[in-house]
């Protein structure tokens, strides 16, 4: 692996920078939730700190990074969101966490190259968590303080594994992965649902959990967890092992060694619909 290059540190060091900020606004909201408005179905929330932290973000990295587009979550596209480099953010991962008091949120800051991740950040505020990596970096969580880093599990048999997954807002009425959600129950050691994306891939880099498989997603879900995997040691791909991009909306991500194996049952009970 090569190493990381000046230029991805120094993404590397805006994103930490932009996402204390947004932690720092973040950090006790929970305390005064205000409004909670409803999107694209009625679990589907948004609160209005989700729209002051991505105003935040946007306007830090305009600060920052300018003439860099960015694709966030509450506003869409600023600037060709298609060009070689863009910003992928997420003002609040968990927002339905978030607006229930849960302490399971994310703030996701991410930079991509040619559609893939290079340097990125997402921070717990509530537990007081920053993971982050940049290409050829390595990857790190700083807690209390103290900045470690972060490998995947060694764990080697998916029977002896912790994995999990999501649901889809939607899941009432459309494709949803419940099939695939029974059939881990029964293969894998164990599966949990902790309702934030973001959070899934950094338990997989820092070993908490040995994998991950998720479809229907957006990009701000996506794409700094999974450089965050990456640089841990881990695997990402697309959720039937083609390539990973985080505007495909799919992925499974695991310590790598059981990743295999995660390919086949996913293969043997069959994939939701896209």
């Amino acid at each position: 692996m090569s190493a990381a290059t000046a230029e991805h540190l120094e993404f590397l060091r805006i994103a930490k920078a932009v996402g204390r900020e947004a932690s720092d606004l973040l950090r006790n909201a929970q305390s005064e939730i205000g409004e909670i408005r409803t999107k694209s179905t009625e679990r589907d929330l948004v609160t209005e700190w989700d729209t002051r932290s991505e105003e935040l973000i946007l306007s830090s990295l305009a600060k920052l990074a300018p003439g860099i587009a960015v694709l966030a979550e509450e506003s869409g596209g600023h600037g060709d969101t298609n060009s070689d480099r863009c910003w992928v953010i997420d003002p609040i991962d968990g927002t339905v966490n978030f607006a229930h008091g849960v302490p399971l949120f994310g703030v996701c800051i991410s930079l991509e190259e040619k559609g893939q991740p290079v340097a990125g950040i997402v921070s717990a505020p509530a537990l007081g968590w920053t993971f982050s990596a940049c290409l050829g970096g390595g990857a790190h969580m700083e807690m209390a303080g103290t900045e470690h880093l972060l490998r995947v599990s060694k764990t080697a048999e998916l029977g002896k594994s912790m994995l999990a997954s999501g649901f889809p807002y939607d899941r009432a009425v459309t494709h949803h992965n419940f099939a695939q959600w029974q059939h881990f129950l029964t293969r894998a050691g164990a599966c949990r649902r902790f309702g934030a994306a973001s959070l899934d891939l950094c338990m997989v880099a820092r070993g908490w959990l040995d994998g991950y498989w998720e479809t229907r997603l957006s990009p701000w879900d996506l794409s700094a967890g999974a450089l965050i995997v990456r640089e841990a040691g881990g695997c990402v791909t697309g959720i039937t092992g083609e390539a990973f991009s985080s505007r495909s909306g799919h992925a499974i991500a695991s310590n790598g060694v059981i990743h295999k194996e995660i390919l086949a049952e996913l293969a043997i009970v069959g994939t939701p619909k896209l």
